[in-house]
């Protein structure tokens, strides 16, 4: 087994618990890996997978999260309904807790690879919420790099958003947590520029990186990250060899343009069928 060969701690099977990666980042930071869904996130990263089944996969993985997130940070109340059987007996009724209909949720799209998983959440919150509470706002964003290629932040260049988000959810499905800076940005917006505080800040993400935790928590402390695989492939043996966050300086998953490895590629790119 080479250096690079070094299976990461984190995915040996001592390291999971109730499906999430045991890690000391703390309890905002849900690393939802299971053999299922890494199985699919390592054929979407594959560089023969291409469309139609870049967007079947990615649509795929999304439903699934979030329906982790909403079961798991949504508000509940218990509920009867009676079903097709009230017909036939009086004992036709379910009773049980459900999702709070009247949760406010808003949905956004961090054009360009946030596009089609901010769809897809969207249309899943309007099932199992009132429709009247459920928005989907846009921001057209992308990476700031100085001359090196490196990631120096990001910037808004457009934006269409439904207004304020005092008391809703705010969930940002981005698939590829890199360095933060987006997401940093795109949250900033919301608190500069829309009236009132949110219930929950959330952000979904089908990769993550070290760095993306510590800064997104860094700068935001609230926010709660959900994510499917965390990559910190550029990190010393050793580090591999330790608990996901045991030693935050020394993990790396991002190489000097800040690109995620092993990563997926640009999934906006991939995604989009554009590759600039």
């Amino acid at each position: 087994m080479t250096e690079r060969e070094v299976r990461d701690y984190g995915y040996r099977s001592e390291n999971l618990s109730d499906g999430e990666l045991k890690h000391a980042y703390g309890e905002r930071v849900h690393i939802l890996s299971d053999p299922y869904h890494l199985s699919l996130l390592a054929k979407l990263s594959s560089a023969d997978t291409v469309q139609p089944e870049i967007n079947h996969l990615v649509t795929t993985l999304y439903r699934d999260l979030i329906a982790a997130v909403v079961s798991r940070e949504f508000p509940r109340i218990s509920r009867s309904t009676e079903t097709r059987m009230i017909e036939h007996t009086p004992d036709g009724v379910f009773t049980g807790e459900v999702i709070d209909p009247t949760t406010s949720v808003v949905a956004v799209d961090v054009a360009r690879a946030g596009m089609l998983p901010a769809q897809v959440c969207f249309d899943a919150l309007n099932h199992v919420l009132d429709p009247r509470g459920v928005r989907q706002d846009h921001l057209i964003m992308n990476r700031v790099t100085n001359e090196k290629g490196e990631v120096t932040g990001a910037r808004i260049f457009g934006e269409k958003t439904g207004g304020d988000v005092g008391g809703r959810f705010v969930l940002f499905p981005d698939p590829m947590g890199a360095t933060g800076s987006s997401l940093v940005k795109a949250i900033r917006y919301y608190q500069e520029n829309q009236n009132g505080d949110p219930a929950r800040i959330i952000t979904m993400n089908l990769i993550v990186t070290p760095e993306f935790v510590q800064n997104l928590t860094k700068a935001f402390p609230r926010a709660i990250i959900y994510a499917f695989r965390l990559d910190r492939g550029l990190s010393d043996p050793d580090v591999l060899e330790s608990p996901p966050g045991t030693y935050p300086d020394r993990e790396r998953g991002l190489n000097d343009q800040h690109y995620i490895v092993p990563g997926a590629g640009g999934l906006g790119e991939v995604i989009n069928n554009v590759f600039v």
